[in-house]
């Protein structure tokens, strides 16, 4: 029997990998994708991944948080193949490209135990800023509110912000949080509480039991069907970001991510789907 060398062993194993449908590179190989960002976009991002990964079982999806402003970082600085941005794109943000998946909007929470039922724009203000800071002042129970505020650097503060026309110096808060989910467990367990995350969130925790409500904002409810609808005020799409055009894997996962046969798992996460055709 003829012995193969080395060389030619490597040679007619590499023939015989190439004949089963195997290559060293393009969509045959194991392929990874970065995703970094928005934590109000990372649980959609990550079900979207796993979906993918299920078909293209070569692929690896890594989801990230850490918030819009990493997401916008990240992808400049070529850390991140994908940056997750929980807003539109800033004028200086220009030269990056917004790929929209969902809407959501953004939503004031009390604890589910708290009676006031509604605060109108400067009543958040004054509370926001300190001026207000007893629930008996707005119509509630005689207790010292807790003003939950964002972290820097998430998109969530930079709407809020920007609906109050308030400069985050303004704010005198009690608690600052990340991501939504930190947010939420904040109020739930603080009956004197007062936060601000995502709706399609805050939507789906009220949907599981956790002792969270909405209020309306310019007396329009709260909710994923205003959102929808166009009426709720504080509203905004959820993009995926890259430095320049999409190409191979990263063009092939945000076409997928847009398309209708995701939409079930945006409705999921109670976010609004955006058709792209």
């Amino acid at each position: 029997m003829k012995i193969l060398s080395a060389t030619h062993y490597v040679m007619f194993a590499t023939a015989l990998l190439l004949g089963s449908g195997w290559s060293p590179s393009g969509h045959g190989a194991s392929q990874k994708l970065v995703l970094t960002g928005a934590s109000t976009i990372a649980p959609l991002a990550g079900e979207l991944a796993r979906r993918f990964e299920s078909l293209h079982p070569a692929t690896r999806i890594d989801v990230q948080t850490g918030g819009s402003a990493r997401g916008i970082n990240d992808v400049r600085n070529g850390v991140a193949d994908i940056g997750m941005v929980s807003r539109a794109l800033k004028p200086e943000e220009r030269g990056l490209h917004a790929h929209a998946i969902a809407l959501d909007g953004v939503g004031i929470i009390l604890h589910g135990s708290n009676p006031i039922a509604a605060l109108r724009r400067q009543q958040i203000i004054d509370i926001y800023t300190g001026k207000i800071v007893n629930w008996k002042d707005v119509g509630g129970q005689d207790a010292r509110i807790t003003v939950v505020n964002k972290a820097e650097g998430r998109s969530t503060l930079e709407l809020f912000l920007s609906y109050l026309k308030l400069k985050n110096s303004d704010i005198r808060p009690h608690v600052i949080i990340g991501d939504n989910v930190q947010g939420i467990k904040t109020v739930a367990g603080n009956t004197n509480a007062i936060g601000y995350v995502s709706i399609g969130t805050a939507e789906y925790e009220t949907g599981h039991g956790t002792p969270i409500k909405l209020l309306p904002l310019d007396s329009i409810t709260a909710s994923v069907a205003s959102v929808r609808n166009g009426t709720f005020p504080l509203s905004r799409p959820l993009n995926l970001v890259t430095r320049g055009m999409p190409k191979g894997l990263v063009r092939d996962f945000i076409k997928f991510a847009r398309s209708e046969q995701v939409h079930d798992l945006v409705k999921a996460q109670y976010f609004v789907p955006i058709s792209v055709r």
